[in-house]
């Protein structure tokens, strides 16, 4: 293995750490977010570096998980960029036409790269986390309650 192979490695972490902490904060509450921003003892210095802005993305869908891909609609979704005073640079969108969500999320996107602070970032995360899970436990209970299993019992000599 190389040295460029080794040194990779970390990096990739990093970023696949990054990218699920920055879908977390895209699927988290504007009052989640600004509840966690109130509650950071040293509010970070944000200069804007981009938007908020909002604008389309065209969301593809398969038939089945596995067939080709189609054109489904537009979304509307806003995103954000942010820099901190020490050149940390953070980048947060959102479906909808929130700016300010978008800009928080691009806030604690930040604050995520910087590992003194990483551990305030994970908390809200956690959160965040936990919250979903429960939609979505109560999402498959409200399903489950309206499932009908269909059997066929077999006649005759098969």
């Amino acid at each position: 293995m190389t040295s460029t192979q080794k040194s990779a490695e970390p990096i990739a972490k990093d970023a696949a750490q990054r990218q699920k902490a920055m879908g977390l904060l895209a699927k988290a509450s504007r009052a989640e977010l600004q509840a966690a921003f109130e509650a950071l003892e040293n509010k970070p210095a944000v200069q804007p570096v981009r938007g908020p802005e909002t604008g389309l993305v065209m969301v593809r869908g398969r038939i089945g998980g596995g067939g080709a891909p189609f054109n489904l609609g537009e979304a509307t979704v806003t995103r954000a960029s942010i820099r901190l005073e020490d050149g940390t640079v953070g980048h947060g969108q959102s479906l909808g036409t929130d700016g300010a969500k978008a800009q928080l999320a691009a806030i604690f996107d930040a604050l995520f790269q910087q590992p003194a602070r990483k551990t305030e970032v994970d908390t809200l995360l956690e959160t965040i986390a936990a919250r979903g899970a429960e939609e979505d436990a109560a999402k498959a209970r409200q399903t489950a309650a309206t499932r009908v299993d269909f059997f066929t019992m077999v006649r005759g000599e098969d």
